[in-house]
């Protein structure tokens, strides 16, 4: 079994963190299956800085074995809706007052800067488990009218054991969203934190111990895709998955539940978001909301701005503002109160965000600004703008997951939906203008789980999240998501029939 231990000397956080990084069974940790371990590396210097347990299919079994315990002694419906909340609530306060370990444990895993982490991912985290906290004695059944003779009714119960594989981009946050909901609810979690970023899972895990989570309903087995995220897909003690991630491993997650016990499936997967920029929007306003919703996290966001369609009218004025904006991002060490930008997450992602710019050149764009390496260690990519785009072109139509935007002239409403919609995508949109009326007609018209006017990225735990077409199956977040770890049981009860 590993141990993390790392000292964060920095300006805005200096401490040693030390915690066990072994896979999390049961409350307790030990090592893998095969005894082996996982090298992390550090984005912004490319260097291998810690080891975590790796986690093996046997033990995903064992944690399979141990979340069904629980679900049948000592969770599910055995504990009350108030007392989960109750869990959860603790887990919160914890959270809460370990703020900067969670942010720099994020910001050092995943290269995001530590004031995003601490102002942004860490504490929607603890908002998102204490709104279902609130949820967690909230989640009832109905009454139903029927006759006279009969009364009907039903009860909203726990799914069971259930497999929540995570992205790298936003660890905590996404670890948030799934086990708020499946706690709240009374089921037991079986979680694949990434590879490439799972020390927030583990420091979670001391601090639900500490809350006082019985053991089995939260199980930790980092661990790769091809093992740990395949048995979680197959397994046939698991009764749901809930995954975020790629549209290619979401198919693959689907034909596992088909072929094993149909298991239930909610996906959040690819995006190519458009941000429809009309004539008379706020110029300044709508250049700092495009920068972050194309270049915030490196652009490793599912729901990035990665078309930005400006009206004719104000498209040079646009773009010449929006280049100086990007030129002026600093990239640099996460910790540094004045970085903006941090590196991509791995070498192999860097390697695919620079694969895509070169298609861009080869297939005829305009490489406007940016486009390079930025340093010489670690993965740093500049803040890149693509202009005299074909609809076409892969870098229009495929998700990059890099700080690569495209800037793309339109005419009038009719064109820009048109462009808008043309992808297989659905996940987010955002629709800029000062004109409401004309700005809520658009947001209508584009096919998208989600639509910001005005504004990009600003998200609340308490709004559904999801999308159209391929970008996924199923909502998470708000009271939607308490139906992906719900089974609803009607209940018939004769009070008068004869036979």
């Amino acid at each position: 079994m590993t141990t993390f231990t790392h000292e964060f000397n920095t300006p805005v956080f200096g401490k040693k963190v030390s915690f066990s990084s072994g896979i999390f069974i049961d409350n307790e940790f030990s090592a893998g299956a095969n005894n082996t371990t996982i090298d992390l590396v550090n984005p912004s210097t490319g260097q291998v800085v810690a080891q975590v347990s790796e986690g093996m299919p046997a033990d995903v079994d064992r944690a399979v074995a141990a979340a069904r315990r629980a679900f049948e002694t000592t969770w599910g419906l055995n504990r009350p809706g108030y007392e989960r909340g109750q869990l959860l609530t603790k887990l919160a306060d914890l959270m809460e007052e370990n703020i900067d370990e969670l942010a720099a444990l994020e910001a050092f895993d995943n290269g995001k800067t530590f004031m995003a982490a601490r102002h942004g991912d860490v504490v929607s985290s603890i908002q998102c488990i204490r709104y279902y906290a609130g949820w967690a004695d909230k989640n009832h059944g109905q009454t139903i009218e029927t006759s006279e003779a009969k009364f009907a009714y039903t009860r909203h119960e726990p799914i069971g054991v259930c497999g929540q594989i995570i992205p790298w981009n936003y660890p905590l946050g996404m670890m948030c969203w799934k086990i708020g909901p499946a706690l709240a609810t009374g089921c037991t979690v079986v979680l694949k934190p990434s590879e490439l970023t799972p020390l927030t899972a583990l420091r979670m895990a001391h601090l639900i111990v500490a809350a006082g989570f019985p053991p089995g309903v939260v199980n930790i087995v980092v661990g790769y895709g091809s093992t740990v995220g395949q048995t979680i897909a197959e397994h046939t003690g698991i009764d749901k998955v809930a995954f975020t991630g790629s549209t290619a491993i979401g198919r693959r997650i689907l034909e596992a539940s088909a072929k094993t016990n149909l298991k239930k499936v909610t996906l959040e997967l690819g995006g190519k978001t458009p941000s429809i920029v009309f004539d008379d929007a706020d110029l300044d306003q709508v250049v700092k909301w495009s920068a972050l919703g194309i270049f915030g996290n490196a652009g490793q966001i599912c729901t990035a701005g990665s078309r930005i369609f400006v009206q004719e009218g104000i498209y040079d004025k646009f773009l010449d503002a929006f280049t100086k904006h990007a030129q002026s991002i600093r990239l640099g060490d996460p910790f540094q109160p004045d970085s903006w930008q941090g590196p991509q997450i791995s070498q192999v992602q860097f390697d695919r965000v620079m694969g895509y710019i070169s298609s861009g050149k080869e297939q005829g764009a305009t490489l406007h600004t940016g486009g390079t390496r930025h340093g010489d260690v670690g993965y740093w990519v500049q803040p890149t703008i693509f202009t005299n785009v074909r609809p076409d072109m892969k870098i229009v139509r495929e998700e990059i997951f890099g700080p690569v935007g495209v800037v793309i002239k339109f005419k009038d409403e009719d064109d820009v939906v048109r462009q808008a919609n043309d992808t297989l995508y659905g996940l987010a949109a955002a629709v800029f203008s000062k004109d409401i009326k004309r700005a809520m007609e658009t947001a209508h018209r584009v096919q998208a789980g989600t639509v910001w006017i005005n504004m990009s990225q600003y998200g609340n735990v308490s709004v559904p999240f999801g999308g159209y077409k391929q970008s996924g199956i199923g909502r998470e977040c708000g009271e939607y998501a308490l139906a992906n770890y719900t089974n609803v049981k009607a209940v018939h009860v004769n009070l008068g029939h004869v036979m």
